[in-house]
């Protein structure tokens, strides 16, 4: 696992700690929402009430400009007519309709009403219902209020424009919300993704830390207690390499628990395996009784830093495999350089024992989904003798 890559886990870390606080702040903003609906709904009646008195007030005031005596019946009427305003968000085609109704009253009456009610209804359902309806409603109301000399065709169309504007407006204000409430749950997602990838990396990191260290171990240390009682120094030896392999391991998982809970790159690791350290592994494991040997062909070169972590590891993984499940007399690991792609094998003559028990493991899987990171593939399969591990990682070029 490249520095490099670690780090950008610390701002992968940062990235959920941030999408963290946005949810947060977005659930705060939704209760404060809700908190405010009460407040919302008691705004809206109150406007709709102030709007019910001005219209009102605007056409009594028609009344008493003019010289006609003013009676009570077109005063209640007008009152009545204004009134039914107050329901213009339940029942818009309703309003409009009785404020109609009592501008034929005052004209049946005698009066000449201004239409101020039928307008603002009209305005209602421009607004709060849909376009085919309220056009629907606009010619007849037009032709009505005009052929009646209550208001002229301008007037009753600038209404209804208004009212269809201030639909508009709400529907276009309402969209942006939806597509920010849409694109922020798509983050979330998109950042427990990225944070389910993380913990199988490092899962698949540790495993392979782990299960290298502890098997050459366990391996040395069994080899140790066999030749104790006759060969003291080999096995002093024996153990002085499972001191060496203990603190290298031990380095390995402090490296990366350092990166992952630091939340910058300031400090400086130890880098990550690489390709050159591939002799210092077979010799690690010759040194653990494994006969086994590395074979290089074609012109060695440096490669991308992620390409080279996962061939290390592949082939860790490989060797660990064959020394805790079978028994060879003959391990070759291959390195292929060649011009587009890096071919590994890793094969013994140990009879064929299953590296994948039924105990369960995630050997094979995790060097597959190395492989499959560095955009190759991984085939495994018996042999004739043992055991055959073949990797194949496109090369990008060289760095």
């Amino acid at each position: 696992m490249g520095t490099g890559r670690l780090d950008g886990r610390g701002r992968a870390r940062r990235g959920r700690c941030r999408a963290t606080a946005r949810s947060g702040v977005n659930r705060f903003l939704q209760r404060a929402r809700a908190a405010c609906d009460p407040l919302v709904a008691r705004r809206s009646a109150l406007f709709d009430l102030l709007l019910a008195m001005v219209t009102t007030g605007v056409e009594l005031g028609v009344f008493f400009d003019s010289n006609t005596r003013v009676g009570v019946l077109p005063v209640v009427v007008t009152v009545l007519a204004g009134s039914t305003l107050l329901g213009r968000r339940r029942a818009p085609l309703t309003v409009l309709a009785a404020a109609c109704a009592g501008a034929a009253a005052l004209i049946w009456l005698g009066y000449a009403p201004g239409g101020g009610p039928a307008v603002v209804a009209l305005a209602s359902l421009a607004d709060l219902r849909d376009r085919r309806v309220s056009v629907a409603a606009l010619v007849p109301t037009m032709l009505y209020l005009g052929l009646a000399s209550i208001c002229s065709p301008p007037v009753t169309i600038g209404a209804w424009a208004l009212g269809s504007y201030l639909q508009t407006r709400r529907r276009y204000t309402r969209a942006l919300e939806d597509r920010a409430a849409t694109l922020e749950r798509e983050r979330d997602q998109l950042d427990q993704l990225a944070a389910q990838r993380e913990r199988t990396a490092v899962a698949r990191e540790l495993h392979d830390i782990v299960a290298h260290s502890v098997t050459v171990m366990l391996i040395g240390v069994r080899g140790a207690r066999d030749v104790l009682p006759t060969e003291p120094r080999v096995a002093a030896e024996t153990l002085e390499r499972v001191e060496a392999s203990a603190e290298q391991s031990l380095a390995e998982l402090r490296r990366i628990l350092g990166l992952l809970r630091t939340p910058d790159n300031s400090t400086q690791w130890r880098p990550p395996p690489s390709l050159d350290q591939l002799t210092e592994l077979v010799a690690e494991y010759r040194g653990a009784g494994m006969p086994v040997r590395l074979e290089v062909t074609g012109e060695a070169r440096p490669l991308a830093d992620g390409l080279e972590l996962s061939a290390y590891r592949i082939v860790e993984e490989a060797l660990t495999n064959v020394l805790k499940h079978s028994d060879p007399t003959q391990v070759t690991v291959t390195l292929g350089y060649g011009p587009t792609r890096l071919d590994l094998t890793v094969e013994d003559d140990g009879g064929g024992g299953d590296p994948a028990p039924s105990s369960g493991g995630h050997g094979i899987r995790g060097m597959r989904e190395r492989a499959a990171v560095a955009g190759g593939s991984l085939d495994t399969r018996r042999t004739v003798d043992g055991f055959l591990v073949a990797a194949r990682l496109p090369v990008g070029g060289a760095v």
